[in-house]
């Protein structure tokens, strides 16, 4: 299973790729979509929509896994970055992909097993699991590979609770 993690942002997009085979993951592509500081909004909503569709195209994901927002006080950045993660949504639905969404709680509790992990942790965890030299920068970029990674064992749970409940184990 090709699977796509975004890390949704309207400065720098982060997006990984990787491939679920049983409970191993490889990684497949990985990197970022930016954006000028000093482009218009809707010129750069278009750029990232226009990225995330190449990235698509280049990689041909099956399914998708995107964090969801998450902002403790500056609503002006999270209205900002909820448009860049409706563009990310819009670029995958329009491509037929199927969507996941995951708070930062839940990537942090799928690749550690607690959901409190700090961003280093996360980090090491994505290069151990994907066998990396180093940890992908920027830090986007690790996000969306945790994200993917994420998916990948809440797809390999959901699917080994489906043959248990069908009494295949």
């Amino acid at each position: 299973m090709r699977i796509l993690g975004i890390d949704p942002g309207y400065a720098i997009m982060g997006y990984g790729v990787v491939e679920m085979k049983g409970n191993h993951f490889s990684p497949v592509g990985y990197g970022a979509v930016t954006t000028d500081k000093d482009m218009p909004m809707p010129d750069r909503l278009k750029h990232l929509y226009t990225g995330l569709m190449d990235v698509i195209q280049e990689y041909e994901p099956e399914t998708v896994s995107i964090e969801q927002l998450f902002f403790n006080t500056n609503t002006t950045t999270a209205i900002l970055v909820g448009q860049a993660r409706g563009v990310a949504i819009l670029a995958c639905a329009n491509s037929g992909l199927d969507i996941a969404e995951y708070t930062p709680l839940q990537i942090k509790q799928g690749l550690i097993g607690y959901g409190r992990a700090e961003k280093k942790q996360i980090q090491l965890m994505v290069k151990t699991i994907l066998n990396l030299k180093e940890v992908p920068k920027p830090d986007d970029t690790a996000d969306a590979l945790a994200a993917a990674i994420c998916h990948g064992h809440s797809m390999g749970y959901g699917q080994r609770l489906k043959k248990i409940r069908a009494g295949g184990i």
